[in-house]
C-alpha cells in the first residue's frame, strides 16, 4: 500500500496548533505535588514501568524506598541491580506466588510484615518515590486491609510520589490515584508459545 504524499505546510499548521495547546496546558499544570500512580491490568509492564521510575527518580538524586509484596522465592535483575546501589531502601517481602505457598496465614503475615515496611517509608519525608511493587495482589486476596492501606497513601508526606503495581487494582485505590495505567495482553510468549520466563525479560 503506497503513502499519500504529506503536505509540509499543512504539516507545519498542525503541528503549530498542537504546540499551542501543549504549551497552553503546560502552563495551566502549576501544581506540585506527589503523584500517586496505579500500573494495573494483564498486559505484560506494570513492574517494568515502576523500576523505570526508580531509575529517573535516581537519576534525579531521590531517595527511593521499595517493597516487593509477592516476589521473593527467586531472585529478580531489578533485586540485583538496586539493592546495594546508593539512595536505594530494597526490601523483597513476599513468600512468592500464592499458588506456591498454598498457605494463606503465611501470605498473610509476609504481607502485613511488607506493609509495616511499606508504612514507615510512607511517613518518611526522605522518601522521594516509593514503590509497593505487586501491592495490587496482596490486597485482591485480602491479606491486607485495604482501609489501612488507603488511609496511609493518603497520609504520606505532600511531595512523596508513590507506585503500585499488580492486577486487579480496587477500585477506591484507582479513585485515589492520580494516574492510573491499564496494561493490555496482545500477545504474550509465555501464554501463547510456551516460552518460559527470560532472564533480562521477566526476571
Amino acid at each position: 500500500m503506497s503513502r499519500q504524499p504529506i503536505d509540509p505546510e499543512r504539516h507545519a499548521r498542525r503541528m503549530a496548533a498542537k504546540q499551542k495547546i501543549m504549551n497552553e496546558r503546560i502552563a495551566a499544570a502549576d501544581k506540585e505535588q506527589g503523584v500517586l500512580l496505579v500500573l494495573t491490568g494483564p498486559g505484560k509492564g506494570k513492574s517494568s514501568s515502576g523500576f523505570g521510575m526508580v531509575a529517573r527518580a535516581l537519576g534525579h538524586g531521590m531517595r527511593v524506598g521499595v517493597v516487593q509484596f509477592i516476589k521473593g522465592a527467586f531472585s529478580t535483575g531489578e533485586e540485583a541491580f538496586y539493592r546495594d546501589l546508593p539512595g536505594v531502601d530494597y526490601h523483597v517481602m513476599g513468600e512468592g506466588y500464592t499458588w506456591d505457598t498454598q498457605d494463606r496465614e503465611r501470605d498473610v503475615r509476609a504481607a502485613e510484615a511488607a506493609w509495616a515496611e511499606a508504612s514507615r517509608m510512607l511517613g518518611d519525608p526522605r522518601y522521594a518515590l516509593v514503590l509497593l511493587d505487586e501491592l495490587n495482589i496482596a490486597l485482591r486476596h485480602g491479606y491486607l486491609d485495604l482501609d489501612t492501606v488507603l488511609d496511609d497513601l493518603q497520609a504520606r508526606p505532600a511531595m512523596q510520589h508513590v507506585v503500585v503495581t499488580g492486577r486487579h487494582a480496587p477500585q477506591p485505590l484507582v479513585e485515589l490515584a492520580d494516574t492510573v495505567t491499564e496494561m493490555k495482553v496482545v500477545k504474550h510468549a509465555f501464554k501463547d508459545q510456551g516460552i518460559k520466563a527470560q532472564k533480562g525479560v521477566e526476571l
